[in-house]
C-alpha cells in the first residue's frame, strides 16, 4: 500500500488526529499524550502575547501542550538543558557507549516498562562504575550521564541506553586525575558481560518483590532468563568525540529525542503514513516505510514511557547530590579553570529556541500576557501555529 503524497509539513499531530480515532481501546496515558499532541499550539490550549525585545512588536500565538512525547515541544526543552550542560563540560576525551537489552526482554518490558527500564539503567550505572574502578582497567572514580531510548528507526520496540562519559576520572584514593588511553575506554566484552549479570540479577530482586506482570510462575521467569544468559549482549563504544562542541550538538540531538521526528514523515493518506528510517543491517541504507496508520500509532505509543519516569539520569562523579562539588576537584586537578561562561554554541542552541521578530528581523519574541481558550474565541483567530 502506498501514500498519496501530502503536503508539505506533515507532522505528528495530523497523523493523531486523522487517524487516532480508530485505534479502539486505548491504555489512559496513551490517551492523554495523543490528546496533547493533537492539541498542541491550537486554540484548544489558549495562547498568549509575545512582544518583540528590540522593536515591541507584538503578536498572539498559541501555547504548546510541554508532552516530553511532542516533536514541537522537545525542542525547545533540549535547548535549556543542554546550555546547562556546557558550563560542566571537562576539557578532555569523551566517549559515547551504547547498552542494548536483548529483545527476549520484550514483552516483559512492554508489560513492566518502570521496573524493566529501572533495573536497565541501574545495570547500566552499575556496570560502568564497576569497571571504571577496578585497577585491571582504569582505577578512577568516573562520571556520566545516560539516557534511554527504547525504539528502533522502524519504530519497533528496542530498548537501550546510550552514555556520554568522559575519558578518565578521578583517582580511588582522589590524589589526581586519571585518563583513558587515548581513544579508549574501557573493554566493551568486559562491559557486556558484567552488563547481563547485573541486570539478570536486579531483574530477579524485583520480581522477588513484586511479581512482574506477565510472569506467571518463577519457572517462567528462570526460563527467560537462561535463554537470555546464553547470548552475547549487545554494548558498542563508540569513536569518541573530537571536542566539547561536537559533545553538545550530540547531545542536542539526542537527549530529548522521540520515537519519530516530524522531519522523518513523508506522506499520509485515509489509511496509511509513510515515514523515512535508516536500514542499519545495510549501511544505513535509507529507505521509506509505509504502515497501515493504526499500526503507526500502535509502535509510536509502545514508546510512551510512564508518567514521571525519568529518562536522563547522572551517575558517579555527575550525580545530582555531589556534581558541583565533584566537578570543582575535576577542573582542580586536570589543572583547567572551570568554566563560568556558557561556550557560543550552547548560547545558539538557546537563541534558536526563540521566534525572530518578523517586523524587524533582530529582536526575539519573548512570551508575556496568557490568553485562555474563550478569550482566543473571542478575538475570532482561526490559525494555530503547528
Amino acid at each position: 500500500m502506498n501514500a498519496e503524497p501530502s503536503r508539505a509539513g506533515l507532522e505528528l499531530a495530523d497523523v493523531v488526529r486523522a487517524h487516532a480515532g480508530k485505534l479502539g481501546d486505548v491504555r489512559p496515558e496513551h490517551r492523554r499524550v495523543l490528546r496533547a499532541i493533537a492539541s498542541c499550539r491550537t486554540a484548544a490550549l489558549g495562547g498568549h502575547v509575545e512582544t518583540c525585545d528590540h522593536c515591541q512588536h507584538r503578536l498572539i500565538a498559541y501555547n504548546s501542550c510541554r508532552n516530553r512525547h511532542c516533536p514541537k515541544c522537545q525542542s525547545s526543552a533540549c535547548a535549556r538543558w543542554t546550555a546547562d550542560r556546557a558550563v560542566e563540560l571537562l576539557p578532555v576525551e569523551y566517549f559515547h557507549v551504547v547498552f542494548t537489552l536483548p529483545d527476549d526482554f520484550n514483552a516483559l518490558a512492554l508489560a513492566n516498562p518502570r521496573v524493566v527500564y529501572g533495573v536497565l539503567f541501574d545495570a547500566v550505572a552499575q556496570t560502568l562504575l564497576e569497571v571504571a574502578a577496578n585497577p585491571k582497567h582504569l582505577g578512577a572514580r568516573i562520571g556520566f550521564l545516560s539516557i534511554l531510548h527504547t525504539w528502533g528507526q522502524n519504530l519497533c520496540l528496542h530498548p537501550h541506553v546510550h552514555c556520554v562519559v568522559p575519558g578518565g576520572g578521578i583517582s580511588i584514593d582522589g590524589s589526581r586525575w586519571v585518563s583513558c588511553p587515548s581513544g579508549f575506554f574501557l573493554p566493551v566484552r568486559v562491559l557486556s558481560r558484567v552488563f547481563r549479570g547485573k541486570f539478570i540479577d536486579g531483574l530477579k530482586r524485583s520480581h522477588r518483590r513484586q511479581p512482574l506482570r506477565g510472569i506467571d510462575h518463577d519457572d517462567a521467569l528462570e526460563r527467560l532468563l537462561d535463554a537470555a544468559v546464553r547470548r552475547e549482549w549487545v554494548v558498542y563504544a563508540k569513536p569518541p568525540f573530537g571536542s566539547p562542541a561536537q559533545v553538545l550538538k550530540y547531545l542536542s540531538r539526542y537527549t530529548h529525542r522521540i520515537a519519530i521526528g516530524n522531519r522523518r514523515l513523508v506522506a499520509m493518506d485515509e489509511r496509511s503514513v509513510s515515514f523515512r528510517w535508516k536500514d542499519y543491517a545495510h549501511h544505513n541504507r535509507p529507505r521509506t516505510l509505509t504502515l497501515e496508520a493504526t499500526e503507526f500509532l500502535r509502535r509510536f505509543l509502545l514508546h510512551v514511557v510512564p508518567r514521571s519516569f525519568v529518562r536522563i539520569r547522572h551517575y558517579g562523579l555527575l550525580a545530582n547530590r555531589n556534581r558541583g562539588d565533584a566537578l570543582a576537584r575535576c577542573f582542580a586537578l586536570i589543572g583547567t579553570v572551570a568554566r563560568v561562561q556558557t561556550p557560543a554554541i550552547a548560547i545558539a542552541m538557546v537563541d534558536g529556541e526563540w521566534c525572530r521578530c518578523p517586523r524587524c528581523h533582530k529582536g526575539r519574541m519573548i512570551p508575556g500576557e496568557w490568553l485562555s481558550p474563550r478569550q482566543l474565541a473571542a478575538l475570532r483567530i482561526g490559525w494555530d501555529t503547528s
